[in-house]
């Protein structure tokens, strides 16, 4: 778990006002505030110098194949001066002229290879680098909605810190916003704003209602797990849940949505 939560499963916060900034626990155990803002300024700068030097190493790449396998380098200036001061007369063969034009070849393909390789390794480097921070940026959102989730506390006889080890997966982030996934992968969406996504809130109902063992995380749910109460008045509705008619009546669309599509919920009067 990334991120250090309290007794009660909320999430560990340090500093004062709007300062406060959610604890960070590193791999190694080390604690520290998370800035999610200094995270985005961060990555958004290595994506900047990832691309630099990708654009940098296509343009070597480009300049050694325009110059027909000779590089306009040092080495490749030395050559040929070394040419035009030669007496053609003192050359034995013609093929002299070919072993200094191999010559400065070489050294000029070298010295691209070499800069182009220098490339490459830190572009990777920043590319890593880029991903860790996305990943932790990631890890806070997720967890932050778990921590903050009204859902978990007044529903679940789980702390949140559990519920995001069972329903974290099911949770991704594009472009800084959460995701929603069904079990098979799919994105799950609104029962009420057409078209969008299901917002934190609603798509943990819809998952926890999927759940096989939901009743033994639900408060009150009825069944023999932890934090559970029976609250079946006769032996028709053993193990089922029961919501009054006026408690089904304040619910949101979403809510109704899930209890009516319950078999195990019974609504009585």
């Amino acid at each position: 778990m990334p991120f250090k939560f309290d007794a009660n499963g909320a999430i560990v916060l340090q500093g004062e006002g709007d300062k406060k900034l959610p604890v960070f626990i590193h791999p190694d155990g080390r604690e520290a505030p998370f800035d999610a803002d200094i995270t985005i300024t961060t990555i958004s700068r290595l994506n900047g110098e990832a691309k630099a030097h990708r654009e940098a190493k296509e343009v070597a790449e480009t300049k050694l194949k325009a110059f027909d396998g000779i590089e306009d380098g040092e080495a490749a200036r030395k050559a040929l001066e070394t040419i035009k001061n030669i007496d053609e007369g003192k050359l034995h063969t013609a093929g002299k002229v070919q072993e200094i034009r191999d010559a400065a070849t070489r050294s000029a393909q070298e010295a691209v290879a070499a800069a182009t390789r220098s490339a490459q390794e830190r572009e990777k480097a920043l590319t890593e680098q880029n991903t860790k921070l996305t990943n932790d940026l990631n890890n806070h959102i997720i967890g932050g909605s778990f921590a903050a989730s009204k859902f978990i506390g007044e529903k679940l006889a789980i702390p949140a810190d559990i519920a995001q080890k069972v329903f974290g997966d099911r949770f991704k982030v594009e472009s800084g916003k959460l995701v929603p996934l069904d079990a098979n992968g799919n994105p799950i969406f609104s029962a009420t704003r057409h078209g969008e996504h299901a917002d934190f809130e609603e798509a943990l109902q819809v998952m926890v209602n999927q759940y096989p063992n939901k009743e033994m995380i639900l408060k009150g749910s009825g069944a023999s797990g932890s934090g559970a109460k029976n609250n079946a008045p006769g032996a028709g509705n053993v193990g089922k849940k029961t919501v009054t008619r006026a408690q089904f009546d304040a619910m949101d669309p979403g809510q109704k949505a899930a209890v009516g599509s319950d078999a195990n919920t019974v609504i009585t009067d």
